[in-house]
């Protein structure tokens, strides 16, 4: 199979000349974390992501703030080179060009279909590779989000006091119990409000940034009180079509694997699914 049989066509993309407050309003309305960066003409620029932005919040011009040097793939190149790129670099989004022009995008949620149908009954265990970084129950936010700052994840499972899974917490989690009113955050970043609808998906991208920028503190509240509580999980022999399959229905980007004691083992993520492509 080739990138342009799973891509996504006419993907959301920044244009040349821009700035921050269209990148954010971009972001927040198409609920992305990162963007293709395209010239008036359609050619392949670079990319930006929600990180970029938040490593210079000073900054306003997007020339200045997008990577120019993001890698990319032609659309007829295999899916397999895609995973071994987005692996090997740790991307979560991919950018799909055409004699020099940007055609699609890619993310690991694009491979799940394919991996789902090629009926691969490897245990999941076998390509688990990101760290998994559980928190205890009783943790104040504030540890919690310290946590997910330092380790760059977005999700950690959380445990009782005898080490067993009793939830997950998510960014997401974090900053819908805050004190900071979404909206609010908006009009302080400056990119205002109109008619388009503003949903959770998308203003927890600009709850992030306001944090980063404003150094707000979080509530002083056990991580229990907001975790999304029994998870659904899976085991380590669980096959890889099958998680798969489990990620794609319910729109998860990772899961919790445990034993049959319940004691968690590891978190798979989607990203790491993709090493199954190339065995």
């Amino acid at each position: 199979m080739k990138m342009k049989d799973i891509m996504v066509k006419q993907a959301v993309c920044a244009k040349l000349p821009g700035n921050r407050t269209e990148i954010i309003k971009l972001m927040v309305k198409n609920n992305k974390t990162g963007l293709p960066v395209v010239k008036s003409d359609g050619t392949y620029a670079g990319f930006i992501t929600r990180q970029d932005i938040y490593s210079k919040p000073d900054e306003e011009q997007l020339a200045i703030l997008m990577r120019k040097d993001y890698p990319y793939l032609e659309q007829n190149d295999s899916i397999e080179e895609g995973a071994k790129l987005m692996l090997e670099n740790e991307l979560h989004h991919l950018p799909v060009v055409q004699k020099k022009k940007l055609v699609g995008i890619v993310t690991p949620a694009d491979y799940l279909t394919v991996i789902e149908k090629m009926e691969i009954a490897e245990p999941i265990e076998n390509f688990v590779r990101t760290p998994c970084v559980p928190v205890y129950e009783g943790s104040p936010l504030p540890v919690v989000d310290t946590l997910f700052r330092v380790a760059n994840v977005v999700s950690a499972p959380v445990l009782d006091r005898n080490g067993l899974l009793v939830g997950i917490v998510t960014d997401r989690d974090i900053f819908k119990h805050s004190s900071v009113d979404g909206h609010t955050a908006v009009a302080d970043l400056g990119i205002g409000e109109d008619e388009d609808s503003w949903t959770w998906e998308g203003l927890r991208n600009v709850m992030k940034l306001y944090y980063e920028v404003k150094h707000l503190s979080l509530p002083d509240i056990p991580v229990k009180n907001v975790m999304v509580p029994d998870p659904l999980t899976i085991f380590g022999k669980t096959s890889v079509s099958e998680t798969a399959r489990i990620m794609k229905k319910h729109d998860f980007g990772q899961l919790p694997i445990r034993n049959s004691k319940d004691k968690l083992v590891a978190m798979i993520y989607e990203l790491d699914m993709l090493a199954a492509l190339l065995r």
